[in-house]
């Protein structure tokens, strides 16, 4: 289903088993869910069952991560009121990058999961339970009382592309990165911080084929007619904002807080602009790239939107490392390099500008300017360090044909999603 495709922004649920109840026991992964606000973490914190059951070397995770990019980018290029604060984790190792997740429970008796949370999805997507090529964690709908599987005279059904009648079930094949999905479409309640959406719409998913699947699902904040703005439009007016902590934070310090109360007063807007080709992504009209001081000379074309082939700039949860179409990132790297001086350069993976001495005293800054705001970014948005400080890379990368601001690059920064009035904020915010 191609509203499906539309690339998920990912705050990840998952069911809090066993695997879950030493994580609860830690102080620090204890949540303060109130309201309309829900704590974030990263999926390779403590707090995370999905960290990674062995120990990887800074390496390791750095090639996992930009090789996991590396499929969303993918993806992405082929698709053509009320208050809540919720917190948000930080993750990693996860496919198709879903790196930040958040609390979310489902149905009645709630269960209680950590979901991807996704800006370029549209829908969410749950395990439920006798799911085929699915984790051991999924949505036990049997044991729901509002439970209900939806039928294909549905008016959700005729909003999911790509769905077929199986007599009368609303059948749905999607893909999700590398996936190939088949799920039923159904509808529960949905809880968020103390925030409860009644018949909530979701894909309950039957067959996953492929490893790029979060295994316990995904939250779509995408602009589609069932992602969760949709569903909820009555609650939070089609509004909502992020906090991403650092992938390094150990609890749920950053937060998600949907609907227009509560949200902050002093940011800067840039306009939110409208792909036809890609109608539910979030672009924004970027017009330059600071390194230091200095405007670095970029074409316009390289920014510039196009409805015919979907190319623009838009602002991604689920990728980790941003993106620049080859004229762009090219101009950057090289000032950076050039700022460098004669430091010998060296590759890492995907990245092509790495070194092996210390260079923080010799880092500028660097700034994302766009029309009416800024996203000013220190050393830790756009570097990543060995862990023994043996290599530092450049955390960005060159794209055929779409910029993608990626989360490293908005970590630390509220970015305020206002639909109702086609914009889109950014101030610097610490909650790591």
């Amino acid at each position: 289903m191609d509203h499906l495709q539309p690339l998920l922004l990912v705050l990840l649920l998952t069911i809090i088993s066993t695997s879950t109840h030493a994580i609860n026991n830690h102080p620090s992964c204890n949540t303060n869910d109130q309201d309309s606000t829900l704590s974030v973490f990263h999926v390779s914190s403590p707090c995370s069952p999905f960290r990674p059951k062995t120990h990887l070397s800074w390496a390791e995770t750095v090639l996992q991560m930009q090789a996991d990019d590396q499929t969303r980018l993918s993806y992405l290029s082929s698709l053509v009121a009320g208050r809540s604060f919720v917190p948000i984790g930080s993750g990693r190792q996860i496919v198709q990058s879903p790196t930040y997740i958040v609390k979310a429970k489902i149905g009645t008796p709630a269960q209680t999961f950590l979901m991807a949370l996704d800006t370029s999805a549209d829908m969410a997507m749950l395990p439920c339970s006798g799911c085929v090529g699915c984790g051991s964690s999924a949505f036990a709908f049997a044991k729901s009382t509002t439970f209900a599987s939806l039928n294909c005279g549905a008016a959700q059904c005729k909003q999911v592309q790509n769905s077929e009648c199986l007599g009368k079930t609303c059948l749905m094949n999607m893909t999700y990165g590398a996936s190939s999905i088949a799920a039923n479409l159904a509808q529960d309640n949905l809880t968020l911080a103390t925030d409860s959406v009644v018949g909530y719409s979701f894909g309950c998913i039957s067959k996953a084929v492929g490893g790029t699947l979060p295994p316990q699902g995904v939250l779509g904040l995408g602009r589609g007619p069932l992602s969760l703005l949709s569903q909820s439009k009555s609650l939070y007016k089609s509004t909502f904002s992020y906090c991403l902590p650092s992938f390094k934070s150990p609890n749920f310090s950053g937060t998600l807080r949907l609907g227009p109360n509560g949200q902050p007063k002093n940011i800067k807007y840039t306009p939110l602009l409208t792909n036809p080709r890609r109608p539910s992504l979030y672009y924004v009209k970027l017009v330059g790239i600071k390194v230091g001081p200095k405007l670095v000379n970029i074409p316009s074309s390289a920014f510039a939107l196009n409805p015919n082939n979907g190319a623009g700039t838009i602002i991604d949860s689920g990728t980790v490392f941003t993106r620049l179409v080859t004229p762009a990132y090219t101009a950057v790297r090289d000032e950076f390099r050039r700022r460098m001086g004669k430091n010998v350069v060296s590759s890492l993976g995907g990245f092509d500008t790495c070194y092996k001495v210390p260079i923080t005293k010799q880092v500028p800054t660097m700034t994302l300017m766009f029309e009416g705001a800024e996203l000013s970014m220190k050393q830790e948005n756009f570097l990543i360090y060995s862990s023994a400080g043996g290599i530092t890379c450049l955390a960005m990368s060159e794209s055929p044909s779409l910029n993608v601001i990626a989360n490293m690059q908005q970590q630390n920064h509220r970015i305020l999603f206002d639909l109702p009035n086609s914009r889109i904020g950014i101030s610097a915010e610490r909650c790591s």
